[in-house]
């Protein structure tokens, strides 16, 4: 479990096919402190377990399904990646709860300054458009956000100049590919009330 506030952003080293998976690995320092094999670490929201690691680098096993899934299909070496360490039962709880389970891509159609702030629209797969609440939680590339506006699949966020600057998003321009978590209560709250008939 995850709370979508970013710790830093690592920097793609590789990211090859290997006989058994796919295997990344990441320059980072901050989120490789205290940690131990096996860990669980957000990487742009995707959660991933810790195989090797050092002072400043990190490698996971990533799976050919989440490498199609993800926006990992698209990583480079050299590519800005959001970090986060899993959630501490005495941690804080910043953003909202995140589960590092992606449910799909979005695309950017509009990243454009506004003022001091940032507008951030993002369309979503086909149907999301139901787990997308005004004022409800999101998480983008692992990021805890705020919606702002809706409309069918697509979301807009708007982004304060820090965000910018501690995440990924500096390097998205339009039409990128962005991981998108829909918030787990609302995910749960449709599975619970799924068999539930319509009042005749």
């Amino acid at each position: 479990m995850f709370t979508g506030i970013i710790e830093e952003t690592g920097c793609v080293e590789s990211f090859a096919q290997g006989p058994a998976s796919w295997r990344l690995c990441i320059a980072a320092k901050v989120v490789a402190q205290n940690l131990a094999l096996g860990d669980s670490i957000a990487v742009n929201g995707c959660c991933l377990t810790v195989t090797k690691f050092d002072a400043d680098r990190l490698e996971f096993d990533v799976l050919e399904e989440t490498r199609r899934l993800t926006n990992f299909s698209r990583l480079a070496t050299g590519a800005a990646v959001n970090l986060e360490r899993s959630l501490r039962f005495d941690g804080k709880v910043g953003g909202h709860f995140v589960s590092g389970h992606v449910d799909g891509l979005g695309t950017i159609e509009v990243f454009e300054p506004r003022g001091n702030d940032h507008y951030l629209r993002v369309r979503g797969p086909a149907g999301c458009g139901r787990y997308l609440v005004h004022k409800g939680s999101i998480a983008i590339d692992g990021i805890s956000l705020t919606i702002a506006e809706t409309e069918g699949d697509a979301l807009a966020v708007w982004l304060i100049p820090h965000t910018i600057q501690v995440t990924n998003l500096h390097q998205k321009s339009v039409g990128g590919l962005v991981n998108l978590e829909f918030d787990l209560l609302g995910k749960y709250v449709e599975k619970l009330t799924a068999h539930y008939s319509r009042p005749v």
